[in-house]
């Protein structure tokens, strides 16, 4: 595995995740396309707090303790309990881009990292390589969602007219 290359793509996906969420509106983060659904703001603060709690959190533990029980997360719950809608956009995506330098740093200044520590979780085991892999994975699949929340508003905003045009989601 090319961890070289994973920690770079961590690096860039949280550039990019940066530039997508850069400069959008308040109707543009806010909106939802029903109530169940995440807005960009609560995906960005998904993001932060994933960041913090879990990824780097866990990728660390295993590699410096992997017999150490991880701290609990419920990243679903979050949601509602941290009140993720009344967040301020601009704060939470700074703090983000902040986290993931640390985490960057912290990464890049492992020292010969076993990547195949692993930890016993429920869910089977883990490897440090795998949470690497995860973490990397994670920041793709929310680009997408982002990427389709803001097709969603501009079909909304758009509205008597459609983008049909472009192609279909």
């Amino acid at each position: 595995m090319d961890f070289e290359y994973l920690i770079v793509r961590l690096e860039r996906s949280g550039v990019a995740l940066h530039s997508l969420m850069s400069g959008l509106e308040s109707r543009e983060v806010a909106w939802k396309p029903d109530p169940a659904a995440w807005s960009i703001l609560e995906i960005c603060a998904h993001l932060l707090d994933e960041e913090k709690e879990d990824f780097r959190t866990r990728l660390l533990l295993t590699i410096e303790d992997p017999g150490k029980t991880w701290p609990p997360i419920n990243p679903e719950s979050w949601v509602s309990e941290r009140a993720y809608e009344v967040w301020n956009f601009e704060e939470t995506l700074q703090e983000f881009v902040f986290e993931r330098t640390v985490s960057i740093g912290r990464l890049r200044d492992l020292d010969s990292p076993d990547w195949e520590k692993a930890y016993e979780h429920p869910r089977g085991v883990l490897r440090a390589g795998d949470l690497l892999a995860a973490w990397v994975a994670h920041d793709l699949l929310h680009m997408r969602q982002i990427s389709h929340r803001l097709w969603q508003v501009v079909n909304e905003i758009s509205r008597p007219f459609h983008s049909r045009y472009a192609g279909v989601w």
